[in-house]
């Protein structure tokens, strides 16, 4: 007996609509976050130097900097295990220095105190004194880690991003007209202007979308899939050999001998890879006759983010050994991250991912806007599920940015030497954030939007003038000065303001106009084909 359509079994058009929304929603509200904080995190070099004005130093050359670097080692740690010399470059113009001392040899005593990062003039090798902070290194983090301990903030993130990858594969497969959308948006129309937004922001950058999601999920697939490790490779250090060619640390002997001097190693190690740049120097056992000087060449300047090593006798800068080639699986690793971090991109390459991740987090925003004011009948008091999701928005769209600013607020507000700075910076992130949407949630839905919007948008205004009352590097000196990165970011900040202002002021033009009178349906409401009609 023949069914009428309205009861026939859904189509995979309608079953991929009920995916794309609910999987969307589910994961959204920490989608957008990823977003938002991840696409901040392609200047969080920027980011960091702005959160620490003292510092204003000029690029050197690798090879200056190493030597400068290893010259101050040499007095301050000369006995240490390890040191780590992270080289300075354009974009991080401070040399940072990690030391592991040794491990005391009795087994009861304490551990001695990790050190502190130190930051050196790169010309000179003196030590300069800033701020504490987390810098753009605190939006870097959260966005993959989400401030949860590890591994189960990463879980978390990975179960979202696979989230994320089905409902672009779901929303494609349901969005009939993806390409006449792409040049439709009508403003001041309701749920069709939402919906526009929605495919706009989806489509215009939909080829980044699919890839920024897939890679994010690659470069930790040996969290979540670590059996084929496991199965083929006693421990990971095996594993790490068998692809990096890492080779294990020799033992100190006790033996003194003078370290060799490090930039002709720079030298031979830069003609080896073709002119590429070392990023980070690593020398175990310093003035130990087992001394060992590791280069590791710098991502910024291939498309692969796991550059080569070279290993260097640190006694007579014998070349020791270098890293295999990579194989299929470890290029393609390599190439994947690079995509995903773009630490290979240029000045213009880098604001075209920032701007399509702007785009994304659009996406993800306008798609959470659109479940809600779909769902919604006029006239009719909206149901928990929908009073709550539209709370969550708040909290999400309008409340996370307002954190931001008062991160970066507090860096400029907090005195310089307050104990844990850098953590206290952090934490009134997130009591702005959760404050506010906590306060949000006693509001009227609309005066809600208002406000909150408002004070995010006042936050990131003020900023520039905060800067200039706090620091000798406001706008007008830092013009004047051609001090173009704090000139850039305090237009930015301009920028960010105005644009939640004018979200504000939007929403506030919306709660003032009258509710419109609900219509009546002409025909029963079927909510399937109503799905994939608005696709």
């Amino acid at each position: 007996m023949s069914k009428t359509a309205s009861n026939a079994a859904p189509g995979v058009r309608q079953s991929m609509a009920w995916i794309h929304g609910w999987l969307g929603l589910l994961a959204g509200w920490i989608l957008f976050a990823m977003f938002l904080t991840g696409t901040a995190s392609y200047f969080r070099p920027e980011i960091t130097r702005w959160m620490q004005p003292e510092i204003d130093l000029r690029p050197v050359t690798a090879a200056t900097a190493a030597d400068t670097a290893v010259a101050h080692l040499q007095k301050v740690a000369p006995t240490a295990e390890q040191w780590f010399i992270y080289l300075p470059d354009a974009r991080t113009t401070a040399t940072r220095i990690f030391i592991r001392e040794r491990p005391n040899p009795d087994p009861d005593a304490k551990p001695a105190p990790r050190r502190p990062e130190l930051r050196l003039d790169p010309a000179t090798g003196e030590e300069v004194t800033a701020r504490d902070t987390r810098g753009g290194e605190h939006f870097y983090r959260f966005h993959f880690q989400l401030q949860i301990p590890h591994p189960w903030g990463r879980w978390l993130a990975g179960l979202c991003a696979m989230a994320m990858l089905t409902a672009i594969i779901s929303g494609v497969i349901t969005h009939k007209r993806i390409f006449v959308d792409f040049f439709t948006l009508r403003w001041s129309k309701g749920q069709r202007s939402w919906l526009d937004a929605h495919n706009v922001s989806a489509v215009i950058a939909l080829p980044f979308h699919a890839m920024i999601t897939y890679t994010g999920l690659i470069t930790l697939v040996a969290m979540y899939m670590p059996w084929p490790i496991q199965a083929n490779y006693k421990d990971p250090a095996t594993f790490e050999t068998a692809v990096f060619g890492a080779e294990p640390d020799a033992e100190a002997t006790g033996r003194p001998a003078a370290l060799t001097p490090v930039a002709p190693l720079i030298a031979k190690a830069s003609e080896e890879w073709g002119g590429g740049r070392p990023a980070t120097m690593v020398v175990r056992n310093p003035n130990d006759a087992t001394a060992t000087v590791t280069l590791f060449q710098s991502a910024k300047d291939r498309l692969n983010a796991r550059g080569g090593s070279i290993v260097f006798s640190g006694v007579d800068g014998r070349r020791l050994s270098a890293s295999p080639p990579p194989g299929p699986a470890a290029e393609t690793s390599g190439v994947m991250l690079g995509l995903h971090m773009g630490s290979f991109a240029g000045p213009v390459l880098r604001w075209t991912y920032f701007l399509l991740g702007l785009a994304g987090t659009a996406m993800v925003g306008t798609g959470l806007m659109l479940w809600t004011v779909k769902r919604k009948r006029p006239g009719a008091a909206p149901f928990f599920g929908i009073r709550l999701a539209e709370r969550l928005n708040v909290g999400a769209i309008a409340c996370l940015p307002a954190g931001m600013a008062a991160f970066l607020l507090a860096n400029r507000l907090l005195p310089a030497t307050l104990p844990a700075r850098g953590d206290v910076e952090v934490s009134i992130m997130f009591w702005t954030w959760f404050g506010l949407a906590a306060l949000a949630c006693v509001r009227p839905i609309r005066r809600a939007w208002t406000e909150t919007l408002a004070i995010a948008a006042v936050a990131f205004l003020a900023l520039p003038l905060v800067n200039a009352l706090t620091t000798d590097r406001g706008f007008v000196r830092s013009f004047a000065n051609g001090d173009w990165l704090f000139v850039a970011f305090d237009l930015a900040m301009l920028a960010t303001g105005a644009l939640l202002g004018f979200g504000a002021w939007r929403a506030a033009q919306k709660s003032s106009r009258p509710a419109r009178k609900p219509r009546v349906a002409a025909r029963p409401v079927n909510p399937l084909r109503e799905a994939v009609d608005a696709h």
